[in-house]
């Protein structure tokens, strides 16, 4: 049935009462705080006393402007309850009393977040060449990075075959790049650079200039992969010259290193 006005109440909700039988003096407690003596009703001996006149209450103290005696039957209805804003003691709150989402992680964490001690991007490694390596012309090489910068874990063998063993499971992020030379004024015609996963190439780049050719070039790889507990990673080259031995450089001058690989695990991938 259709009406006009506020909605009609389909349940109620009971005020609550709290008996001060007993007590006595001049002032009584109250186990709810409450802005003020109009939120109350104060009985005593079933007369209604009127508030600022009988009475003032200060949060859950009512001082009363006379005193009661312990066989005064007295008793309070709450008519309001005051809703106070309270400072949780710090360590208080669990995680179970947080919304999902309710933080907002951009605006109000500041500083560096903790990671889990189980939780950490190793195994890693990264490895250089101590000096050029001469290749097969037009022939896949795998190149000799010989020099370990750092070795968290022991897992890249830097002296007999090259490769990155991380005997971790998880997902990696590998990397590697090489400076190609076709030789002594020699120009490169097709050069390749990749990482092989278990003998097998993964992921490569190329660089194939129609005409223009050049002595040199640098070829990079990066890429991410799940590796379980026996696979193993290499880089291998492959460069086509017009004539001469070309070779992987390992350094440009004074200019710093220009061959490397390296890896480390993702923490939480």
């Amino acid at each position: 049935m259709a009406y006009i006005g506020n909605q009609i109440d389909t349940g109620f909700t009971s005020l609550l009462k709290q008996d001060l039988t007993g007590a006595s003096g001049p002032t009584l407690t109250l186990s709810h705080a409450v802005a003020n003596e109009n939120d109350i009703a104060l009985y005593i001996n079933n007369v209604r006393q009127e508030p600022i006149s009988a009475y003032t209450v200060s949060n859950v103290t009512v001082n009363l402007t006379g005193t009661v005696s312990g066989t005064d039957d007295i008793y309070v209805i709450y008519l309001a309850r005051a809703i106070q804003t309270t400072v949780p003691p710090d360590g208080s709150v669990s995680t179970a009393k947080i919304a999902n989402s309710a933080v907002d992680l951009t605006s109000k964490v500041t500083g560096v977040l903790p990671v889990s001690n189980s939780q950490t991007n190793t195994p890693a490694f990264l490895a250089k060449m101590s000096d050029y390596q001469d290749l097969t012309d037009a022939v896949d090489t795998k190149i000799e990075f010989d020099v370990e910068v750092y070795d968290t874990d022991s897992k890249y063998d830097h002296s007999t075959n090259y490769r990155f063993t991380p005997t971790v499971a998880g997902t990696y992020f590998l990397y590697a790049q090489g400076h190609c030379r076709g030789g002594t004024n020699t120009q490169i015609v097709d050069s390749f650079l990749y990482i092989k996963k278990n003998g097998s190439a993964l992921y490569a780049s190329r660089h194939n200039p129609s005409s223009n050719y050049g002595n040199q070039t640098t070829l990079g790889v990066q890429v991410t992969d799940v590796a379980n507990t026996t696979d193993y990673y290499e880089v291998f080259t492959y460069i086509n010259s017009i004539s001469t031995t070309p070779s992987i450089m390992a350094v440009d001058g004074t200019r710093g290193v220009t061959s490397f690989f390296g890896a480390y695990k993702l923490i939480g991938a």
